[in-house]
């Protein structure tokens, strides 16, 4: 594999968090699920958008280093990822919410939140007070003592973003966030993130749009394994047109680059 080099300058000096060069990550032996992409993110949030099955899952998964590269280079924080380096030290930088994650369903909010950061090997000291911190964050500081199997679906999500979170990660992957939570509840996620990405680089995986539009300062729209545009949400807002699908302009941007127009049917 062609690694990426790591910089040879200290973290605070180069401007990307994330590098890939010709990334290509496989599922099992053959499928490949990313196919020769390169990009480079800086602190922000990044919008990872695409149809059910473009590769946006297999792509986060990679960044968290869960699955290696089969060709191509990645590199983390100024370190190539599937070399010699040190994956543990690395993934203390690192915040990351699945799809689904698992849980002990008799831990109460509090104690999976510190079992989480004892993992990720925060400081005993400073384990209490980034615990309340990150649960404060999620809204959830009055169901800090009760247990994950009381919690409805959207309140299981915040606790994963507050997993996510508690080690004050410098690259954060998100992946389908804002799936069961309430109209509010997103106003607030939105927020936090916008607050996060100021220093963070955030990666927020998600098929919808309306997310990317108010969350995100730049969009990555995959298809197929490929990357298809990047740039801010009016640059993709800016490619659809009236004959497009959607109702809204980035709605329909999406369709532009994507090749659904009217003639094609809904996507």
């Amino acid at each position: 594999m062609r690694a990426v080099e790591a910089a040879e300058v200290a973290p605070a000096t180069y401007a990307w968090k994330i590098k890939a060069e010709g990334l290509k990550v496989r599922v099992g032996r053959r499928k490949l699920a990313v196919n020769g992409v390169d990009f480079e993110l800086g602190p922000g949030v990044h919008g990872l958008l695409g149809p059910n099955g473009a590769g946006k899952t297999t792509l986060i998964r990679a960044l968290a280093t869960v699955l290696r590269p089969a060709e191509g280079g990645l590199a983390l924080l100024g370190e190539p990822v599937g070399g010699r380096v040190d994956q543990r030290r690395l993934r203390r930088r690192i915040g990351y919410l699945p799809q689904t994650f698992g849980y002990y369903r008799r831990f109460t909010v509090r104690e999976f939140v510190e079992y989480i950061a004892w993992l990720k090997e925060v400081s005993k000291e400073d384990i209490p007070g980034e615990v309340q911190r990150a649960i404060e964050r999620v809204g959830l500081a009055d169901r800090a003592g009760d247990q994950l199997k009381t919690l409805s679906g959207g309140m299981l999500r915040r606790v994963g973003i507050a997993q996510a979170i508690v080690n004050d990660p410098d690259i954060l992957l998100l992946d389908e966030p804002t799936a069961g939570l309430d109209p509010a509840q997103r106003v607030r996620f939105r927020e936090l993130m916008a607050e996060l990405g100021r220093d963070a680089c955030i990666v927020i995986s998600t098929h919808l749009v309306e997310d990317v539009a108010t969350a995100c300062t730049d969009v990555i729209l995959f298809d197929e394994g490929r990357l298809v545009f990047q740039g801010t949400p009016d640059a993709l807002a800016a490619a659809g047109g009236p004959e497009h699908v959607g109702d809204s302009p980035i709605e329909r941007g999406y369709s532009a680059l994507l090749g659904h127009d009217s003639g094609k049917g809904n996507w």
